[in-house]
């Protein structure tokens, strides 16, 4: 079977041009991933390349973890597919002995704690917040391929400390890291692309190693991370990058989607195919997307892949607090299990983390277990850390009691009980873990033994391949990039929440837009928005993107108003 054998006709066209410089340019849910895979399996079958000359890199370890992953579906082994922090800290660590003589410096695990001893040394006093503060603007500094004299004329205020002091703090901050010899993760690429730009030896083995280059997420590359990918990709021409220039939201990190944009003006002679075919979201809600981003640049039209009878029109639902908006989120989700959806099929996305402690109120009030996307990753979790020692422990001593009993018998032992403990608090918690666990093991093949499912579980946890657990997702909307769910609930659509208060030039406001149409593309069977009037601060309007997508009553009709189901119902929780 050829890899090109479960492609549609576009993504065929994509993954069939295996020379020169290529785009795709991707829609939400038309299979970006399924196209890069299967082209590096179709040039690794037909020869056009050897798998060891081939690097794919991504933003994400759990993202790179899944390709890696997706190929060895395809039985391709050996493919670099790294982030390009991970890559480049890998040549620097390879190359840095024989330039300079020596091992590579290490890497600091803490810029905030080292940011706070060059304070210290300054007599200065900021707060864990505002250390936090220049952290980030260090980071978009350093991405931006500004010096500290460059970047101290763009005159970026930060609360809680003076221009002057912000400008020494970042001199202080870097001195002390040369003085112990460290490195910060932007220093990696920086000293990577130094190496490769001022050594012709290293330049000319990464170009013997490597010769066929992915990128995922273009849309997302920075200055310091485009040029790293100049200096890897030297004169040759061979490089595929893919991404949507409409779900830039890295902007504040140092994301410039111009770098897509401007492809086919940098590569004349690119090939460049555009994937339209959204196979994740019903067609209304495809509608109020297309809506949101028309005529921004780069935008895409997306279109269903075929038709449902059970097409639902997207909800709008005003309530007069952020409580009552909680409490009725709430309700809509425990009518939407009643109906039959199970609580991992169910999302619920905002702007700011701020938000989800009034959901997570609601929620559990009415005993609804839940997950925060971007808190504790799940193989990090003390207890999921216990049940996997405790599965390799008894994968050592012989047993009878066959396969799935003694994974049962393990995770009672530490603590999962029949039915779970109340919802909300760590209880619940480590008890939707270890239930996840055994539901992997209740899923895995015939045969499996017990040394290969604990194998398997400590190769999940390399990849951060996570279980699915079943609680509803609460997430913001820059995290819950990249996935999915068959329910999505969008909260908060009010000025001042999205888009943010402090979004007030184009450039922000567009971000928002963005943002904003990354939380509707991650539905794929119903999609509902809300907002609230009041949220403590006097009244607010709803956001300006609804009146872009439109209503009922007003616009052209693709979201439908829907009013609180009763007051009572509004003010549970």
């Amino acid at each position: 079977m050829s890899a090109l054998d479960a492609l549609d006709e576009r993504q065929r066209q994509a993954a069939s041009v295996l020379r020169g410089p290529v785009a795709v340019l991707a829609g939400a849910g038309t299979g970006k991933t399924r196209v890069i895979t299967h082209r590096i399996a179709h040039g690794v079958d037909t020869g056009a390349y050897s798998p060891q000359r081939v690097m794919a890199v991504t933003f994400t370890a759990k993202a790179a973890g899944e390709l890696r992953g997706r190929l060895r579906a395809l039985g391709v082994g050996g493919v670099a597919a790294r982030t390009f922090h991970a890559a480049a800290l890998k040549q620097l660590n390879f190359f840095w002995p024989t330039v300079a003589g020596d091992s590579a410096p290490s890497l600091i695990d803490n810029k905030v704690r080292m940011l706070g001893q060059a304070a210290d040394a300054m007599r200065l006093r900021p707060s864990t917040a505002t250390l936090r503060d220049i952290a980030a603007e260090i980071e978009w500094r350093k991405v931006s391929m500004l010096s500290i004299e460059q970047y101290a004329e763009l005159e970026r205020p930060i609360s809680g400390i003076r221009p002057e002091q912000l400008i020494e703090l970042q001199s202080a901050y870097e001195a002390l890291k040369d003085e112990r010899r460290q490195l910060d993760f932007e220093d990696v690429l920086l000293a990577c692309a130094g190496m490769l730009e001022a050594e012709p030896r290293v330049a000319a083995a990464v170009h013997e190693q490597y010769r066929h280059f992915t990128v995922d997420e273009f849309q997302d590359v920075s200055p310091l991370q485009n040029r790293l990918l100049e200096l890897w990709l030297g004169d040759r021409r061979d490089i595929c990058v893919v991404g949507d220039a409409s779900q830039t939201i890295y902007s504040f990190a140092g994301a410039q989607q111009r770098y897509l944009l401007e492809f086919e003006r940098r590569f004349t002679d690119a090939t460049v195919v555009r994937l339209e075919t959204n196979y994740r979201s019903r067609a209304p809600i495809l509608t109020a997307a297309n809506a949101l981003m028309r005529g921004r640049p780069g935008a895409l039209a997306l279109a269903p892949a075929g038709a449902h009878d059970d097409e639902e029109t997207p909800t709008l639902t005003a309530y007069d607090t952020e409580t009552d908006e909680a409490a009725g989120v709430a309700e809509a989700i425990v009518r939407r299990i009643a109906s039959g959806a199970a609580p991992s099929e169910i999302a619920v996305l905002y702007r700011a983390h701020a938000q989800s402690a009034v959901l997570q109120q609601a929620l559990a009030a009415r005993g609804v277990a839940t997950s925060v996307l971007g808190g504790t990753r799940f193989f990090d979790m003390p207890e999921v850390r216990q049940a996997v020692l405790a599965l390799r422990a008894a994968a050592v001593a012989p047993t009878d009691a066959g396969f799935l009993p003694t994974v049962r018998d393990v995770l009672r032992g530490l603590g999962l009980t029949d039915e779970p403990p109340q919802a909300g608090g760590a209880q619940r918690d480590g008890w939707e873990a270890r239930r996840a666990i055994l539901r992997l093991a209740e899923e895995a093949e015939s045969g499996t033994t017990l040394r290969v499912f604990a194998d398997d579980l400590m190769a999940r946890a390399k990849d951060q391949h996570e279980p699915t657990l079943q609680t509803v997702t609460l997430s913001t909307l820059h995290a819950a990039k990249g996935l999915e769910w068959p329910h999505v609930l969008l909260a908060g659509w009010a000025e001042g929440s999205l888009p943010i208060s402090y979004a007030t030039s184009f450039e922000n406001i567009d971000e928002e837009r963005r943002l904003a149409y990354v939380g509707i593309t991650r539905a794929a069977r119903t999609l509902a928005v809300s907002w609230s009037r009041s949220a403590g601060r006097g009244e607010r309007a709803p956001s300006r993107f609804l009146a872009e997508i439109g209503t009922t009553g007003r616009g052209t009709g693709i979201l439908r108003d829907v009013a609180p189901t009763s007051r009572r119902v509004a003010r549970q929780g």
